[in-house]
């Protein structure tokens, strides 16, 4: 449950994709493909660990409503609000064991989402990159790419299928290699990227925007050092902000919102 006496802003502003188009009529979108980056803890709410009912509800609402925009949406979803392999290998299961789970965790997240959003008449297909027959494809780039033009919403879960690698490479990987314009990254408690821990630093100060090596460089845990790379060497944009009721439409029509990683040369995805 929400602690402030305003409610929470999932549950008293859900957005549907109705009222989010009355909204702002003659929006038009800023990009024609994305994807989003969904961590666990972006399902799992104001709980410490496990899957926020609300929450899904209130994202599933945004993301249909920023799809009937005519943007292609490819989501990656992580496992950490179920199983984190690091902090089971800091335990001392064994780091690749633990990274398996991981995406095991994350497989579930996505049908979790899958099942939201298609109950909101979306049609979607979860691609997986460990074999799970039974309830999805495997991965298969191709076939992604193919079902993002037919107009599915296409839900990446398990990772890269390898250990040792996190959710964050994997959307850096599967945004490059289906064209995505930008990388959407929603976070948990924080606006955007700042220049100390916000939650260890009460004067820590928000970046508007800088660039990927001065991401790497200052060390900003904003993606793992391998993901921020490959967005570099590709001039891929990172838009990274707070996860709030409204905000992927804002980024998605346009808005500066959060905080914008790039690098010279590169399309911001902005106006």
């Amino acid at each position: 449950m929400c602690s402030n006496s305003g409610g929470c802003p999932w549950q008293s502003k859900r957005v549907s994709a109705q009222t989010s188009e009355a909204a702002a009529p003659g929006r038009v979108a800023a990009f024609s493909r994305i994807l989003l980056k969904l961590s666990g803890e972006a399902l799992s709410g104001d709980r410490d660990f496990g899957i926020d009912q609300e929450r899904v509800e209130s994202l599933a609402d945004e993301i249909v409503g920023v799809h009937r925009l005519g943007v292609e949406v490819a989501i990656v979803v992580g496992g950490g609000n179920i199983i984190r392999g690091m902090d089971r290998a800091a335990a001392g299961m064994d780091r690749a064991t633990a990274d398996y789970a991981g995406m095991l965790g994350s497989v579930l997240n996505a049908l979790t989402v899958q099942d939201a959003l298609e109950r909101r008449d979306a049609q979607t297909r979860v691609l997986s990159a460990i074999t799970v027959a039974e309830v999805a494809e495997p991965y298969i780039r191709r076939r992604a790419v193919r079902h993002l033009e037919k107009g599915r919403i296409v839900i990446f879960a398990a990772g890269t299928g390898n250990p040792f690698f996190t959710t964050d490479t994997a959307a850096a990987l599967r945004a490059l290699e289906v064209g995505a314009q930008a990388i959407l990254m929603a976070k948990n408690e924080v606006e955007g990227v700042y220049d100390d821990d916000p939650r260890l630093d009460p004067g820590a100060t928000l970046l508007p925007s800088l660039t990927h090596l001065e991401a790497i460089e200052r060390g900003l845990k904003v993606m793992d050092t391998t993901a921020l790379s490959l967005c570099m060497d590709n001039k891929l944009p990172i838009h990274v902000f707070g996860l709030a009721a409204g905000n992927i439409r804002r980024v998605v029509v346009g808005e500066r919102v959060g905080t914008i990683i790039s690098t010279p040369g590169g399309d911001e995805g902005h106006t």
